[in-house]
């Protein structure tokens, strides 16, 4: 998509008000490796977008991050956080949340440590969830929304959703990585394999684990 026609097009999402709608499996703009961002939109522009991002995944319930490709753009561009409504529970659970994060231009790599293995679902794989294994570890570059290159590490709850986004920017669906056959409706997850836990999932579902 040419510069031109990018900025059109995010002109054209933000002129109505209220949440972006999310594209579904099966558009092609999922499937893209995204442009770097690098100034095309301006600034204003910019936050502007990461605002309606930002918007449409608060809005949307558990949603805990959204890739501009999500929402119809080839942008390396990301936002993410653990909503309100899930900090009790994680903080029970011995997780950290994680606080409103911009990605952009983001890349990752494992930072050592054991592979962790959890249920994942997407907003655009509507109504569905899988178990994926990834480093429990990461090592993150990426930039902020005002330009600021910035090298980290996170583990935990942070480190599997900024590797679920950034994929979304390399055009990868969670189910590419995904172990088909732990495959289940939201309903089954919240009433079967979340409580049950994943160990119980993979004996009963048949599938092997790392």
């Amino acid at each position: 998509m040419e510069n031109r026609e990018l900025a059109d097009r995010v002109a054209q999402l933000l002129e109505k008000p209220g949440p972006l709608s999310i594209v579904q499996a099966g558009d092609p703009v999922l499937r893209q490796k995204t442009a770097s961002y690098d100034g095309q939109l301006g600034d204003e522009v910019l936050q502007d977008l990461v605002g309606r991002m930002r918007e449409t995944m608060e809005k949307t319930h558990n949603a805990v991050g959204l890739a501009a490709p999500q929402v119809g753009l080839p942008l390396r561009l990301a936002v993410l956080a653990t909503p309100e409504a899930l900090t009790a529970r994680l903080i029970e659970s011995g997780q950290q949340p994680v606080p409103f994060t911009v990605l952009i231009n983001p890349s990752y790599e494992a930072a050592g440590g054991p592979q962790a293995v959890s249920f994942e679902g997407c907003l655009s794989v509507a109504g569905w969830q899988a178990v994926v294994a990834r480093p429990d570890r990461i090592r993150l570059t990426r930039e902020d929304e005002t330009g600021r290159r910035l090298v980290e590490e996170h583990a935990g709850l942070g480190a599997r959703i900024m590797q679920h986004e950034t994929d979304h920017l390399d055009g990868v669906l969670y189910l590419d990585r995904a172990e088909l056959r732990s495959l289940s409706t939201m309903e089954q997850v919240v009433k079967r394999w979340g409580p049950a836990g994943v160990a119980v999932t993979a004996e009963q579902l048949g599938f092997p684990l790392p």
